[in-house]
């Protein structure tokens, strides 16, 4: 008796309880890829400023002769254009993987169900692994295992690429090369010019558009800090 009442419950939710339509699932997913290829973008774009900024800082630290600051500035560099290099991987994945899931919206539409998808599995894998995606991704994954798009993923979140530890390995090659390749003029004309017993030029103080630029150097790089924390 108790097996029958539990059936007929159960066939009433199933009557008023519709399995989600694929095609509205597909367009959330792209929604959602969407918004996070917009956060990518923003990044990235964040990162391009940060890296005029460093680049003017480390020309006005050579011009200084102070090397420690510049060579500090450089190794930010290294790291912030490291970053934007994992930025645009990441956006490349997520286009593969709204091209995959529009080809599935055509499939919807002639066969009225999602085609179990390998591509697409490689590609959750591959973006579920990165840490400022991976609670869209987990929520992702698991809706498209229950539709019977992929399968299980097998991933674990990566360690941040920019630990400072994997920086210090090739850190001094890199370093010198964006040295070489920002204030190298600069460092080859002082290296050439006479040296002279003259008094050491007084500190020039910074005009409004240094601190304008420092400060914005400064709200772009804690904002860095608080995605990669």
């Amino acid at each position: 008796m108790f097996g029958e009442r539990k059936t007929v419950v159960q066939n009433i939710q199933e009557f008023f309880v519709k399995p989600p339509d694929p095609k509205e699932l597909v367009r959330k997913w792209q929604s959602d890829i969407r918004k996070e290829q917009r956060n990518l973008e923003k990044q990235i774009c964040d990162n391009a400023r940060l890296e005029k900024v460093a680049q003017k800082q480390i020309r006005e630290a050579a011009k200084r002769n102070d090397m420690a600051s510049a060579k500090t500035l450089a190794k930010e560099l290294v790291h912030t254009r490291r970053m934007t290099t994992r930025l645009w991987t990441n956006k490349a994945h997520m286009m593969s993987m709204n091209s995959q899931l529009t080809e599935q919206l055509g499939m919807v539409k002639v066969a009225g169900t999602l085609k179990q998808s390998t591509q697409v599995m490689n590609v959750v894998n591959d973006l579920i692994k990165v840490p400022e995606l991976n609670q869209t991704m987990q929520q992702m994954s698991k809706e498209m295992m229950k539709a019977g798009l992929i399968e299980e993923t097998m991933g674990e979140m990566m360690d941040d690429v920019f630990d400072t530890d994997d920086i210090e390995e090739d850190a001094d090659a890199e370093v010198d090369k964006v040295l070489t390749e920002i204030a190298g003029e600069t460092l080859e004309q002082m290296a050439a010019a006479p040296r002279s017993k003259a008094a050491p030029a007084r500190a020039v103080a910074p005009t409004q558009e240094d601190e304008a630029a420092d400060a914005e150097a400064e709200d772009l790089q804690a904002r860095l800090n608080a995605i990669r924390s």
